[in-house]
């Protein structure tokens, strides 16, 4: 499984490197979209994406300086900033699932329908168990993957 999913992010994101998309920054995209357009302060980003909040400033810069994100006081807190999408943000969001989805064909194109709800259907199983017996792990931080 981790072969698998290690390779299909590998071909997505050499996909979008000719849109000067990096991974640490479709995950940031990602996660952005994530917040529902109310926006996230860049702590909580950094938090999201288990990086350090100087690394995720980098990211944060160079997706400001594409015009992918925007950074806006915060309403309840005038010292804090939020990062929201912009709507080209919203546009590479959108061409990062269709990317992952081209990808996903790819990979289980030759494996059967059938075998497809199967392997879906062992997946949910295995990560359901996992959650009932370990309910720390998931809390604010995750979120399902489409």
């Amino acid at each position: 499984m981790m072969r698998a999913s290690k390779r299909m992010r590998r071909a997505t994101f050499h996909r979008l490197a000719p849109h000067g998309l990096t991974p640490s920054q479709g995950r940031a995209l990602d996660t952005l979209a994530w917040s529902g357009g109310q926006g996230i302060r860049l702590n909580q980003l950094a938090e999201r994406l288990r990086i350090a909040p100087r690394s995720a400033t980098t990211v944060v810069d160079a997706l400001e300086a594409a015009g992918l994100v925007t950074r806006s006081p915060d309403p309840d807190d005038r010292r804090a900033t939020l990062l929201k999408l912009t709507e080209s943000g919203d546009a590479a969001v959108a061409q990062i699932a269709a990317v992952r989805r081209e990808v996903a064909e790819e990979f289980f194109g030759p494996v059967s329908a059938a075998d497809r709800v199967s392997l879906l259907h062992l997946l949910r199983v295995a990560e359901e168990s996992y959650e009932l017996a370990h309910p720390h792990h998931h809390g604010p931080h995750a979120h399902p993957h489409p």
